[in-house]
């Protein structure tokens, strides 16, 4: 069998209508926009104590290879490395403000994992899918998008945070980065509105060049890098010490928030590949998660935090991915990195910030489908949104939701209407919020 035959027989391109041509472009897509993750995960880990070298190369192996057995093993087009929320929060919460060594961290890390893994073959999972509202499924596509969109703009300059408001505020519009960015958002922007095939990857490339007389883009020195060994963060977890009762708060202020994140990014990005059925759910997704329950367990191993589906695979889904084959070249390419990575690293975020707010653009339609003549349909959706973009955490927005919709229906007369697992979700949500509150 040649490798075509060997390709369609994987991923089955021809059941979801695309080709290696598309898959690998969308693919390569996902990977611009999350080269990123190299420099700021390293860079928050070196501040919890890790050595910055050996981390850099722990993110790129489990980011690649962990994204390679998604693709593999789901056929789905989603991407995985270390949670943001979930680095900061070991970095400054448990390392820098409570004292706590990063190796009792990871240890809190691993044990999460083996909880994903263990809810998830227990089906558990799949069962909370199920149990969620219709109108909070439809309202995650929304938050998800919104998300992204706020990442983009913030990484471009268009808008920082303001200390006399305590809110967000216009970045500098005149300066270069802002420029560069606004250069590439009307650049595919209009190869979006022409139907350009791979607007987002043409717009990224003339990004990049562009920047490069705006001294924006910083061409390196050299090509190729040789990488430094992992020993000094490899098998470096506590897991006994994680388990002391004192720390449960925080073991819960861990899993919660990937549990939902993972969850909103699946549903988020699958509904934009129109790959959700009729009643919102993502088809197997016992697969997907499995893979990132297994990723967050053997991540912590090599002292790389939650790792977790990313949003920015829904870069990938607009470019056109539809399969596993978008993941595996995703992975690959990561990979790669570890030799040549003053090459990929001269890609600026005012190249990838905008794709990210045309793909938030591009799933806020979901949102049509809710009923907003039904309050206590309407607003749940609402909260799962706005708290997503609030709290800059869409595990948050779909907690809150969840909690939300079964405090309306339930005092409005309309308990018949709340599945009854619902009850009992809400409970460990309402102490996630306490314990987060405290």
């Amino acid at each position: 069998m040649n490798a075509k035959g060997i390709t369609e027989k994987l991923f089955k391109l021809k059941d979801f209508g695309t080709t290696p041509r598309t898959e690998m472009a969308a693919g390569l897509t996902v990977f611009m926009t999350m080269l990123y993750v190299l420099i700021v995960v390293p860079g928050m880990l070196d501040n919890a104590g890790l050595p910055k070298g050996p981390a850099t190369v722990a993110v790129i192996l489990m980011t690649g290879v962990i994204t390679i057995i998604m693709g593999l093993y789901s056929n789905r087009p989603f991407a995985l490395a270390p949670g943001l929320g979930s680095v900061a929060f070991l970095s400054v919460t448990l390392v820098l403000a409570e004292g706590i060594p990063w190796q009792t961290g990871m240890g809190m890390v691993f044990i999460s994992g083996i909880l994903f893994v263990l809810f998830t073959i227990l089906g558990l999972r799949k069962l909370i899918v199920r149990l969620m509202p219709p109108a909070i499924k439809l309202s995650i596509g929304a938050g998800v998008g919104l998300f992204i969109a706020l990442i983009g703009f913030r990484s471009a300059g268009l808008v920082q945070a303001s200390e006399q408001s305590n809110s967000l505020q216009l970045g500098d519009l005149s300066s270069p980065n802002a420029i560069l960015a606004l250069i590439g958002f009307f650049i595919m922007a209009v190869l979006l509105a022409r139907k350009v095939r791979g607007h987002l990857l043409i717009g990224i490339v003339l990004v990049t060049i562009i920047g490069i007389p705006m001294g924006i883009t910083k061409l390196p020195s050299s090509v190729f890098s040789l990488p430094e060994s992992i020993a000094p963060v490899a098998f470096k977890l506590d897991i006994m010490d994680a388990l002391k009762l004192e720390y449960f708060p925080f073991l819960l202020a861990f899993f919660i928030p990937d549990f939902f994140s993972s969850l909103g990014t699946m549903l988020g990005v699958g509904s934009k590949g129109n790959m959700l059925d009729k009643n919102g759910d993502l088809p197997n997704i016992d697969k997907p998660f499995l893979v990132d329950a297994g990723g967050t367990a053997l991540g912590s191993l090599f002292s790389v935090p939650v790792m977790t589906t990313y949003v920015e695979s829904a870069a990938g889904v607009e470019a056109g991915g539809r399969t596993g084959l978008t993941a595996v070249t995703t992975g690959l390419l990561f990979l790669l990195t570890i030799f040549i990575t003053p090459l990929i690293m001269i890609i600026p975020k005012e190249a990838t910030a905008p794709a990210l707010i045309l793909v938030g653009l591009t799933m806020l339609s979901a949102v049509r489908n809710i009923n907003f003549e039904d309050v206590t349909e309407s607003l749940p959706a609402f909260m799962t949104i706005v708290i997503t973009i609030f709290t800059f955490n869409f595990g948050n927005g779909i907690a809150a939701g969840i909690i939300i919709y079964v405090l309306v229906k339930a005092l409005s007369g309309r308990h018949k209407e709340i599945h009854p697992g619902l009850y009992v979700l809400v409970v460990p949500l309402i102490l996630y919020f306490i314990t987060i509150a405290d």
